[in-house]
């Protein structure tokens, strides 16, 4: 074997794998999962994205070099999350609709809103297994469903809803990019076996 035909050590410990679950909730310091705060099932995976825009200063200035880093701006992240639900609990289809409520007097009952609020967003997780039993988890800051409610249904099929969910800052978030990671080997419990 060629000594440049190899991966590293630890490869192992940093693959991800299977699709992961979407929760409403999540401890990366305690990673228990609860029922209730799991958002929906999903077919096809998960595709979570953050993605730079940037301008470049000196892109009109005679004689620079194209892409000097010391004139590039981060102008702004798009991240978030798409996916396809199978779930249609009032709880997945508010989210899926994003300006929407639930009737308080009948909880099946989901009315799109004319007008957005700030509640409408709210954080989501998106959380998967490492291979070596660890985990690698995904916060959207401010998730607020861009794409609307879509069904597509089939003969002897699932119902499909697609969901793009995008993080947003605020006002007092400005300086943050709405996404946040963790990667962590196996959970260790106080008696030191792996959990």
């Amino acid at each position: 074997m060629g000594a440049f035909t190899r991966i590293p050590a630890d490869t192992f410990e940093q693959i991800q794998t299977n699709a992961g679950i979407l929760l409403y909730n999540f401890d990366p310091a305690n990673p228990t999962v609860k029922d209730e705060d799991i958002i929906c099932p999903t077919t096809g995976g998960v595709n979570a994205r953050c993605v730079p825009t940037y301008s470049d200063l000196g892109e009109d200035v005679d004689n620079c070099p194209a892409n000097l880093l010391e004139l590039k701006n981060v102008d702004s992240w798009d991240c978030g999350l798409e996916f396809t639900s199978l779930g249609t609990s009032p709880k997945s289809i508010r989210l899926a609709l994003g300006a929407a409520d639930i009737d308080s007097n009948d909880p099946t009952h989901i009315i799109p809103r004319r007008m957005l609020k700030v509640t409408d967003a709210q954080d989501v997780w998106w959380v998967g297994d490492r291979a070596d039993g660890g985990m690698v988890a995904i916060c959207v800051r401010k998730a607020l469903s861009t794409s609307g409610f879509s069904l597509q249904t089939t003969k002897n099929g699932k119902g499909n809803t697609s969901v793009n969910l995008t993080g947003h800052v605020t006002v007092d978030t400005q300086d943050h990019v709405p996404m946040e990671f963790y990667s962590t080997g196996p959970v260790q419990s106080g008696s030191g076996e792996e959990i």
